[in-house]
């Protein structure tokens, strides 16, 4: 299958875990593909979900990740394309790969597409986390992140998060798909190799529920009305044609900005060509602004907030979620007993300070990049501006 020039080509590892590669469109990479001739144990068991009575959330004790890769050698990089000495998950070179996770916290077991998603609340309750884990490695190159990528790069990425979107969402049981990547040990990564993860989960995230009820409470047009707000407010740091990036109004963390579309659209999977074209040179330069802050990489998480995929899909819109938790060059803010407890934020910075940096950094990124591959997208200057 092709999108434009974004070759996908579907592969099977030694175990039967699916694995896919998208080409990018300016390519050099040859179509044959090398089988993965590895001899691997089967598959762990589907992990079990236990709910906490007290909240209704599920909890999946996932057991078998404890044995995952942590801070490997590179010359023992599971993410790599595959050598003699180094038998990774991926047995050919590759632009963009995504495969199963071989220990997920979802899966790999599906249910039927008549089972019920679990519901109610009781004692002891427990249910098999059935869903998908995927694995999405940005470049073969052993170290890096998002923000190291090309711009055809990036369009590929985001044309893999889009296709998966709609694939897992298509999947018996799925109830809401998740991407995201994390940055740094400081939050946690265990692999320095530029990727990111979707989660599709057999029921719609705690996160996602608050969101609805704030939606049953204020109206249909929240998102629409928070855009609109934020547009004119002076929290904007970056904007083009079809999307805005800004500090939110109740900033939890010292690093925080979320990026919408200005149409409404539920997921990646329902965004246009021309929309995926800008959000490639978009991001990158959100990345590479935040990366300006410090001396040294900014530790992050990017979530991509999608809506549930059978429910609400005309009020919950696609939302870019990027957190970090470094508030000084040399210093994290730690969740201590009121945030951690009680999910009661208190926040380090003022917002509207927060945005004024990210703009300056935004800047001086912008100085040190050429845009003569792209177009350039419009940032924001210091001081507040109108809509779009």
């Amino acid at each position: 299958m092709t999108t434009g020039r974004i070759t996908k080509r579907e592969f099977r590892l030694a175990d039967g875990r699916e694995l896919i590669y998208f080409d990018d469109a300016d390519t050099r990479l040859s179509p044959e593909r090398k089988p993965d001739l590895r001899e691997l144990d089967p598959r762990p068991d589907t992990a079990t979900m236990r709910q906490d009575p007290l909240t209704g959330e599920w909890i999946s004790i996932a057991a078998t990740r404890q044995n995952r890769a942590f801070l490997p050698p590179a010359d023992l990089d599971p993410l790599a394309p595959a050598t003699p000495t180094n038998p990774s998950e991926i047995p050919d070179n590759y632009d963009v790969a995504v495969f199963e996770n071989r220990s997920p916290s979802f899966g790999p077991a599906l249910g039927d597409a008549g089972d019920p998603s679990p519901t109610g609340i009781g004692l002891e309750r427990t249910a098999e986390a059935q869903g998908r884990c995927e694995v999405v490695c940005f470049s073969p190159e052993h170290e890096g992140s998002y923000s190291g990528l090309s711009v055809s790069r990036s369009r590929t990425v985001i044309e893999a998060w889009a296709d998966r979107t709609a694939c897992l969402s298509a999947l018996p049981k799925i109830q809401q798909v998740f991407p995201f990547e994390n940055r740094g040990q400081e939050i946690g990564v265990t692999l320095p190799h530029p990727h990111g993860q979707i989660y599709a989960y057999p029921y719609v995230t705690p996160r996602t529920t608050t969101v609805l009820h704030a939606i049953d409470t204020y109206g249909p047009t929240l998102f629409h009305d928070i855009l609109t707000k934020e547009r004119s407010s002076e929290r904007v740091i970056l904007a083009g044609e079809h999307w805005s990036a800004f500090v939110p109004f109740a900033a939890r963390w010292p690093l925080e900005v979320h990026m919408l579309p200005h149409r409404h659209v539920p997921d990646l999977a329902a965004t246009t060509s021309d929309e995926r074209d800008e959000l490639a040179v978009l991001y990158l330069t959100l990345l590479r602004g935040i990366d300006e802050l410090y001396d040294t990489p900014t530790p992050y998480i990017a979530a991509w907030h999608q809506a549930p995929v059978h429910t609400r899909r005309d009020e919950v819109r696609l939302m870019l979620q990027v957190t970090s938790p470094r508030r000084a060059a040399d210093r994290l803010k730690y969740l201590a007993g009121s945030e951690a407890a009680m999910g009661a934020w208190i926040g380090d910075i003022v917002p509207e300070a927060a945005a004024g940096s990210l703009r300056a950094a935004l800047a001086r990124s912008a100085a040190k990049q050429s845009t003569a591959a792209a177009p350039a997208p419009r940032i924001t200057p210091t001081s507040p501006i109108g809509p779009a």
